[in-house]
């Protein structure tokens, strides 16, 4: 496995080392709180630069995100970090973004006439029709993302604004994409909230729809150098162009990573070790190996890749959007970042502009080794063809492949994590973070919680489970539960107002009552007796035939006082349980679509 290549041994490391396997958000963020609880942290990372995902490259002086990062949380931490590291070096910046769709453009988010003059009123109509209809009927089970989506949305708006794009992004039907995907990523955002934002103005932020963040001014790997930075002079070390060849284990304890740089192995020992690694990487490389069950699962993880374009345009300005979504099938491309209006110090000439076009692949595949000239080429003539710059005022490109970017959620994927995640569980002294680490699909500041835990776990003895460290939750929020005696008397509360009511039960109790309380007031007349007996309650008998106050009228008024009595009781039932079931359906629906808006964004 090693081959020829020359081996350096490097001494065991001192004690209060950990090795921190990449150098991303995640791996950073670790070897930060990892210095502030006094340890030493030695990051390694395969790329010349940090960041991951989140890194920012140059070329000729022009600055390209990769993929376009909001720093926007919902964690104080997180935030305290990110202000603590760049402070004065951030933006706020305006959002502004719009769907290319069938050759024109939509706001994001739908604004009302912008929507209805480009859907046209009779689509919309559709669209509200296909939802309803979806409602009242919708898929009995929700496995794949296309059922997911088509019970909240309905089918029509599904293909409109969902199928096309969500294929172009990950490279297999919706029919194939499970629906744990969507729970996690599209959130906050529904059918009915999009319809109340299009009229009215919410005090509720919902991070896909929010108006305003703060971006680095030199992208977001200005904020992964000044870490990096300051992980160095606090006594830390971070090794980049450092791969990892395999880690050496005895029994459930990693003991060392072995590294390749500038074709040299070098050895890496540590105490504890996290790695932010892809999972199936991180098992793979063990030696001795994982039993073969775990091997198997490994291999099966898939990731979708992605490139992107780069492009110079001989114009001061383009666009204004930040990012426009291409869900039109005629191009290849799926996204388009415009630098300068994330931050105008991307751009070092102001009479120029840089675009960054995405395209999602896999490693391997013909897109991803087509000739760096032949993509920009691509990209030169699809940007022309979208109409948001002329092929001719291009004056120069480049490509940048970022493999392994998104985890794949597949058929299979849920079982496969399972086993790893098993077995990974048993090593005593390494802890997997990041999106990668734990093939979830997380965001850069949820992928900081992982490792911030993952430290604390290893170093402090908690217990923070970071395979929930999901997408939109505030982890110790959800992770917080009332008192024992509140829970039970606000579930026992809402069982009683929730419970159903037995139909015939009251049917019963209401013939009892009003059968009863009839043949009850007719006895009491006839015993009082007088000229005119209960002219009033004798009344009764236009509806009751054959009904009189009299000592048989007590008999007949019982029976047809129970019969009323009966229905009433029972159609009341019946109603309030209907009614009762609509208002579950409805707050069942209303939380899941409370798991609806990050679709776009967050690619």
């Amino acid at each position: 496995m090693l081959g020829s290549t020359v081996l350096s041994e490097e001494s065991a490391a001192p004690p209060g080392t950990i090795v921190i396997l990449g150098g991303g958000p995640a791996g950073l963020t670790a070897a930060l709180e990892t210095l502030r609880l006094g340890w030493r942290p030695v990051v390694v990372e395969k790329d010349p630069l940090v960041g991951g995902i989140a890194r920012t490259v140059s070329y000729k002086g022009f600055h390209f995100d990769m993929g376009g990062h909001r720093f926007f949380t919902k964690s104080e931490e997180v935030n305290r970090i990110w202000q603590e590291v760049l402070g004065t070096e951030f933006l706020k910046r305006p959002r502004l973004s719009r769907i290319f769709y069938r050759q024109r453009f939509f706001q994001y988010p739908l604004q009302a006439w912008d929507a209805l003059r480009g859907l046209g009123l009779g689509e919309a109509i559709l669209v509200l029709i296909s939802y309803v209809r979806w409602q009242v009927r919708p898929h009995p089970r929700e496995d794949t993302f296309e059922e997911w989506v088509t019970n909240r949305f309905g089918r029509r708006l599904f293909e409109t604004f969902f199928k096309t794009y969500t294929e172009k992004v990950w490279g297999i039907p919706c029919t194939e994409l499970k629906a744990e995907w969507a729970a996690q990523r599209i959130k906050d955002l529904s059918l009915r909230t999009v319809i109340i934002r299009l009229f009215f103005k919410s005090r509720k932020v919902i991070k896909t729809l929010i108006e305003e963040f703060d971006y680095p001014r030199l992208g977001p790997g200005m904020m992964w150098r000044a870490v990096a930075d300051k992980v160095r002079t606090s006594g830390g070390e971070v090794r980049l162009e450092c791969e990892v060849v395999s880690l050496e284990r005895v029994g459930s304890r990693i003991t060392a990573a072995v590294v390749r740089r500038n074709g040299v192995l070098e050895t890496v020992r540590g105490e504890e070790f996290i790695s932010s690694l892809p999972l199936r990487d991180l098992v793979q490389r063990l030696d001795p190996p994982a039993p073969d069950a775990v091997l198997e699962a490994a291999q099966g993880l898939r990731y979708r890749d992605f490139l992107t374009v780069c492009l110079i345009v001989d114009q001061p300005h383009l666009f204004p959007d930040n990012w426009i979504y291409i869900h039109e099938p005629a191009v290849r491309v799926a996204r388009i970042q415009n630098f300068k209006n994330w931050s105008p110090d991307m751009v070092p000439d102001p009479a120029k502009s840089s675009l960054g076009l995405e395209y999602f692949c896999n490693e391997g595949d013909e897109l991803w080794q087509t000739p760096d000239a032949d993509l920009v080429d691509l990209a030169r003539r699809e940007i022309d063809r979208i109409g948001l710059a002329r092929a001719a005022d291009v004056t120069d490109g480049c490509v940048f492949r970022v493999p392994k970017s998104y985890p794949v959620y597949d058929s299979d994927y849920a079982g496969y994590v399972e086993t790893l995640k098993a077995y990974v569980e048993t090593l005593e002294n390494c802890r997997t973070i990041g999106r990668n680490g734990l093939h979830r699909y997380n965001n850069q500041d949820h992928s900081m919680l992982t490792g911030l835990y993952a430290v604390r776990n290893a170093l402090r003895g908690e217990a923070n489970d970071l395979w929930s460290v999901n997408a939109d939750a505030e982890y110790h929020e959800e992770g917080t539960s009332s008192p024992a005696s509140v829970d039970t008397l606000g579930r026992q509360a809402l069982r009683m107002l929730l419970a159903q009511i037995d139909p015939v039960a009251l049917g019963a109790a209401g013939a009892l009552v009003v059968g009863g309380g009839l043949a009850a007031a007719t006895l009491a007349l006839v015993l009082k007796g007088g000229t005119v007996v209960g002219p009033t309650l004798g009344l009764l008998s236009i509806y009751f035939p054959g009904y009189h106050v009299s000592a048989s009228g007590v008999l007949v008024g019982a029976a047809y006082g129970a019969a009323v009595g009966y229905v009433a009781g029972w159609l009341f039932a019946t109603l309030r349980n209907a009614t009762v079931l609509g208002y579950v359906r409805w707050l069942r629906a209303r939380a899941q679509r409370a798991h609806l808006g990050r679709m776009l964004d967050d690619v």
